[in-house]
């Protein structure tokens, strides 16, 4: 246990910035409208529904409904200057949260009480608490809640891994919420729609419960203040001044977590959520210690999302966490120089305005810094500087084979899918050699789709798609022993190769082997590597239409012409011997096989084994997740064929909180129907 913390604990300094996180549909960008409206900076709070919002405003998120990207807005707040970032709920745009939570003061995590959503509330609480980021919990939807604000909060904190304080409690008339109780102030609040609460008198019963609820907000700041034990232990009213720098100062090292209540939709708790942001978060100079930074008199600038904004260029958005940044700044990043900084614009969601130098702790957008990439460290001085907070790509758990519709596009789209990139870096895009595939890979079946329409719409590409193609082998189920020959004469110089190769499967796994064992000079010591290569040739598609793998060929014998044999006679011996080995060795098709390592809330984890069954997988065990009460790790092998869709099912039985890691494993022998389809594409494809 700690003394009580100084009266400074509260102090406030510079401009800060918070991100709003929850599960999806809580009610963050409604949050938004409603914090932007309190603060004067939009007229009246916009509607997600009606289009009419400052948050989702991009053609995507109107015609979804929903976050597909950070939205960003800067208002005033008193006398602060407060970013907020409205992070998307959907965890296939979670990443997009990423950044922004290394460069924030602390987040507000939006919530209601449902349920269903708590899976997905602790992988965002979890997040934070990784990260050591101060956070509240803002309950909302308050006023449609019917379940009591205790029972709620032992829901919520069976999602956290800290312990939560209730901070507020509402006020019910004939099952009506129309107001809240601040145990800190132990004022009443009156709701007012889309105005500051009124207070009123506290009184009877409220008075009673508020006391039963203020003493127990008590008892936990205490388990951190010996100073407050005492006085409660004494019966002493501790002052206003001593349990609010208590609250600042557990808030800020993260030991507590405060929850606030109200509705976003009808403005109610704002301002009150407002005023804890402004006293209580922290500032930038411990957000830059958070992150380890020694900055040493440089400007230092944390880029924390990448918008293409058409003719406007690239704009790199960032916090500055040290210094300041004017036009015409030069920053450098990990491998030197970014660019000139041409213009610096304040954001109001789509809206950008020029604006003058960006000093420590405000946001901004940086013009033409063709070189930064989101997460990046930038910085003014000479040296490199320290990355605080280096973005790792998510491995993808959906992808699909694009190309575009005109094949005079491809350029386009490889300069189109570059910018995209560089907004989402968690889309990944990769080329495979052997199908010549353009393969996209993403978080989900809304990321791609997302993607494909920013391609159609921003850039006028039309694109085809289709699944990828899954990497089928074959091989050899038994030995042969063949002679490939090769005569042809056509005046002049002829061709003559012949080799007699003696071919045996290998051990699953082992790889091609290929032996010379040739005596007497039947064949030449220079044709010996033209008759691996013809080998070889063959081997990259078999009689089935897939690559050839764990095969050993053994070169015994053959023979030559001193006038006719050449390199390119005795490859195309060895061609011919080995199509007829491979004919007549029995092929067999095989088929990749992932572990997959599946993460699900425990309840889920009977429907996962199903799935893995249904889907001609083996199921090898599950344990609890480490750290994470309440899930469950379940160890697979899947077929990669059968991996198509597996996560829009899985996370339609988990409420969007399941989650999957796949590697290769190994390859094993495919029959049946499956087989037959695959025997079928490879034929068609070679």
């Amino acid at each position: 246990m700690t003394e009580a913390r100084g009266s400074d604990a509260g102090r406030r300094a510079g401009p800060k910035a918070i991100a709003l996180v929850g599960p999806f549909a809580s009610g963050k960008t409604t949050l938004l409208e409603a914090m932007l409206a309190r603060t004067g900076a939009i007229a009246r709070p916009g509607s997600v529904q009606a289009a009419t919002s400052v948050g989702d405003a991009s053609p995507e998120a109107r015609a979804h409904q929903m976050s597909v990207e950070i939205n960003i807005a800067e208002t005033g707040f008193l006398d602060d200057r407060i970013t907020i970032f409205d992070c998307p709920g959907s965890v296939e745009f979670a990443h997009e949260a990423e950044a922004v939570l290394a460069a924030v003061d602390c987040a507000v995590v939006v919530v209601e009480a449902d349920p269903r959503k708590m899976p997905a509330l602790q992988t965002w609480l979890k997040q934070l608490e990784e990260r050591g980021l101060p956070h509240f919990i803002f309950l909302n939807k308050i006023d449609r809640s019917e379940l009591g604000v205790e029972e709620t909060l032992a829901m919520l904190q069976a999602a956290s891994g800290v312990p939560l304080l209730l901070r507020h409690i509402p006020i019910r008339q004939n099952d009506i919420v129309t107001g809240f109780v601040d145990l800190a102030l132990e004022r009443a609040f009156l709701y007012r729609e889309q105005a500051p609460s009124e207070v009123i008198p506290l009184a009877g019963q409220e008075r009673d419960r508020e006391a039963a609820a203020r003493y127990a907000m008590l008892e936990k700041l205490a388990d951190y203040d010996d100073t407050l034990m005492e006085e409660l232990l004494s019966d002493i009213e501790p002052s206003r001044e001593h349990v609010f720098a208590d609250l600042v100062a557990d808030f800020r090292a993260g030991i507590l977590c405060p929850v606030l209540i109200g509705s976003a939709l009808h403005g109610h708790g704002i301002g009150r959520l407002m005023k804890a942001i402004r006293h209580e978060a922290p500032d930038v100079a411990a957000t830059a210690a958070r992150l380890g930074l020694d900055a040493g008199g440089d400007t230092v600038v944390q880029v924390v999302k990448t918008i293409n904004a058409g003719h406007a260029g690239k704009l790199s958005v960032g916090r500055v966490l040290a210094g300041r940044v004017d036009e015409g700044a030069e920053l450098n990043g990990p491998t030197g120089s970014v660019g000139r900084v041409s213009g610096v614009v304040r954001l109001l969601g789509q809206q950008m305005a020029k604006r003058e130098a960006a000093a420590a702790g405000e946001t901004a957008g940086f013009a033409k810094l063709d070189g930064a990439r989101t997460g990046m460290t930038l910085s003014t001085g000479r040296a490199m500087p320290v990355q605080l907070a280096p973005l790792a790509t998510p491995e993808p758990v959906i992808g699909v084979a694009l190309a575009p519709a005109e094949r005079r596009d491809e350029a386009k789209l490889a300069q189109a899918l570059a910018k995209m990139i560089e907004e989402s870096p968690a889309l990944v895009i990769g080329h495979d050699a052997e199908t010549g595939e353009l393969r996209l890979g993403g978080q989900g079946e809304m990321h791609l789709r997302v993607t494909l329409e920013r391609l159609a719409a921003r850039y006028g590409l039309a694109i085809e798609q289709q699944a990828p193609a899954v990497p089928y082998r074959e091989t050899i189920g038994k030995a042969a022993s063949v002679r490939g020959r090769h005569k042809k004469q056509s005046g002049g110089h002829g061709q003559f190769g012949d080799c007699v190769l003696e071919v045996r499967p290998q051990p699953r796994g082992a790889g091609f082997l290929f032996e010379d064992a040739v005596t007497g000079g039947a064949i030449p010591r220079n044709y010996i590597p033209a008759v691996q290569a013809g080998v070889e040739d063959v081997l990259r598609k078999g009689p089935l239409g897939h690559p050839v793998v764990d095969v050993a060929v053994r070169l015994v014998d053959g023979s030559y012409h001193s006038v006719d044999s050449s390199d390119q006679a005795f490859r195309t011996a060895a061609q011919i011997g080995m199509r007829e080995a491979l004919e007549a060795c029995q092929p067999v098709l095989l088929e990749p096989v992932l572990h997959v390592s599946i993460r699900v809330p425990s309840e889920a984890a009977p429907r996962v084994n199903m799935m893995v069954t249904q889907r001609r997988g083996q199921l090898l065990g599950f344990d609890a997740r480490r750290g994470w009460p309440g899930w469950d790790v379940i160890e697979a092998e899947i077929p990669e064929a059968e991996m198509a869709g597996l996560i829009v099912e899985l996370r339609s039985i988990t409420a969007g909180a399941g989650s999957y890691v796949a590697r290769f494993d190994h390859l094993a022998e495919c029959h049946g129907r499956v087989a037959a389809e695959a025997r079928r594409a490879g034929l068609h494809a070679a």
